[in-house]
């Protein structure tokens, strides 16, 4: 087991958007000095091991697929460019390298080219791969005879894309060997499950999916509320580490894929009461009906071998779209910090003419998942009136606001510097907004106002959201006013794609010549 090293966390000093107080970074979480983990030793180094996240399956198929095609159409290319056969017509040669990918894909489907554990096995799948790709010119050759007599099918070409395939195709596939036999040793391909309620029914569970072959559930631990003889300290050995409380703050450390949940479906009151505390976590929760024995319609069920789960709640923005959004993240940061970059000079340039002080900030906020991340501004208050607790808000008239300061909040010019943010990973260009951990909406905590406050944190906070565009950018002083938002950013993320984000994006310049709350 990898041993925990405690760390002292910083809180930032701003509450939120034009709401916040600016300043440098706070040593304060709420007011303490230091978060120190409830967690038992147990836990913490079981979570200290799990600290890196696992890779989709969805995700890897896709790009073995997409690499597979990618090869087979370069390999042709080269081929068709040696010399080999460019007495042939082009339209020929398009419709051969497109025959080619897509039935080379399909063929190398049903040859079980595209399982993890299959791609280990290096002969066999090397002969496999042979024979697929055999079965892909014969099946483009038949084709060719098609439309072309037989005396001008061009063999020396397609010798040469034979013989360039198959070898490029191989090494490729004994470089991602080399990989695949790294992560699997390091737990990256499998699904990192916690089950939620032990005894005799999460051991069912467990022995039930042991039996499944190439199961892909690396179970990492149990918690249970329960401390009595129905919920020993060890389950066929998977060890107890806590309870439902001590569950939330170990997925917040350890890169966890699902919960399954291991009590009956009876028990809903019980149930119920488990959902309310863990439905905040990026996760999917899955019931099992194992015991139960029940039949679900495929869209409420999914299994893993046979064993049939209800799927409760889903993690948000996985797989694909989560390499979608980060397309769409990076590709349009970039295009905006350059469009942007003569009003990020000279706002830089006035902000040191007003001023004293640096330009550029950090804050402490909450980003994915409850981490603690720095968050970039620029400086719109005089440096030696900042408030590091942020124990108060920014108001209209504010005398602890430079004079560039009160332009560029009402502008939201102050946040530009997020984009940086946002190709560090940090950020999303469009999310629920990043709060600041001392944010208080009349005098008391966010999370003590909203039911359910942290599942904002299911996702990357953005620089712009759903909840701006609605209306309720800026200050967050009273109860109503963060509960309207948080309601957007849950709608946002349970409705999220990419068009919803292009949308919040073209709106946003829009949106920001409301500054009525902005100070």
């Amino acid at each position: 087991m990898v041993k925990h090293r405690f760390n002292v966390i910083e809180s930032g000093p701003s509450p939120d958007d034009k709401t916040t107080t600016d300043g440098h970074q706070a040593s304060a979480t709420h007011n303490e000095d230091v978060t120190i983990s409830n967690l038992s030793k147990d836990a913490l180094e079981v979570a200290a091991t799990l600290r890196t996240n696992t890779i989709s399956k969805s995700v890897f198929d896709g790009f073995m697929r997409t690499a597979d095609a990618a090869l087979i159409v370069i390999t042709g290319i080269v081929a068709y460019l040696s010399g080999a056969a460019l007495d042939i017509p082009p339209l020929w040669q398009i419709f051969a390298l497109f025959e080619a990918s897509m039935i080379g894909i399909m063929l190398f489907q049903m040859a079980d080219l595209y399982q993890a554990n299959a791609l280990q096995k290096v002969i066999a799948q090397v002969m496999r791969l042979i024979t697929a790709w055999a079965l892909v010119f014969a099946a483009l050759i038949t084709s060719l005879l098609l439309i072309l007599p037989s005396a001008e099918i061009p063999q020396a070409f397609l010798l040469k894309w034979f013989v360039s395939g198959a070898a490029v195709l191989t090494i490729f596939r004994m470089v991602m060997r080399g990989f695949i036999v790294r992560w699997t040793r390091m737990g990256r391909l499998s699904r990192r499950a916690v089950l939620v309620g032990g005894g005799q029914a999460a051991a069912d569970l467990i022995a039930e999916l042991e039996r499944q072959p190439n199961n892909d559930i690396e179970i990492c631990g149990i918690f249970d509320d329960r401390s009595n003889d129905r919920s020993p300290p060890s389950v066929a050995g998977y060890q107890k580490l806590g309870n439902v409380s001590d569950l939330v703050e170990f997925a917040r450390i350890a890169q966890i894929d699902m919960l399954l949940v291991t009590i009956p479906i009876r028990a809903e009151k019980r149930i119920i009461q488990l959902l309310e505390k863990l439905w905040v976590l990026p996760v999917d929760i899955r019931l099992s009906a194992h015991a139960d024995k029940l039949r679900f319609r495929q869209r409420a069920s999914s299994f893993v071998g046979t064993v049939p789960f209800v799927d409760v709640l889903e993690k948000p923005i996985a797989d694909w779209d989560t390499i979608a959004k980060r397309a769409f993240d990076i590709f349009f940061a970039s295009l905006s910090l350059i469009a942007l970059s003569p009003v990020m000079l000279i706002t830089a340039l006035l902000i040191k003419l007003d001023s004293s002080g640096p330009v550029i900030f950090r804050q402490k906020r909450y980003g994915f998942n409850n981490e603690l991340i720095d968050v970039f501004k620029f400086r719109s208050m005089y440096h030696d009136m900042t408030d590091a607790n942020a124990s108060k808000l920014v108001t209209k008239g504010d005398p602890r606001v430079t004079k560039v300061g009160r332009i560029i909040r009402k502008t939201s010019i102050d946040e530009l510097p997020q984009l940086i943010n946002v190709l560090m990973g940090q950020l999303s260009l469009v999310g629920p907004r990043p709060h600041a951990l001392s944010a208080k909406a009349e005098n008391r905590l966010y999370e003590n106002v909203v039911d359910g406050y942290f599942a904002r944190h299911k996702v990357k906070p953005g620089v712009t959201g759903w909840a701006q565009i609605k209306g309720w950018r800026g200050e967050t002083d009273t109860e109503d006013k963060i509960q309207k938002r948080v309601e957007c950013d849950i709608y946002y993320i349970e409705n999220w794609s990419v068009f919803f984000d292009l949308y919040i994006l073209i709106k946003t310049p829009f949106c920001l010549l409301e500054t009525e709350n902005a100070y």
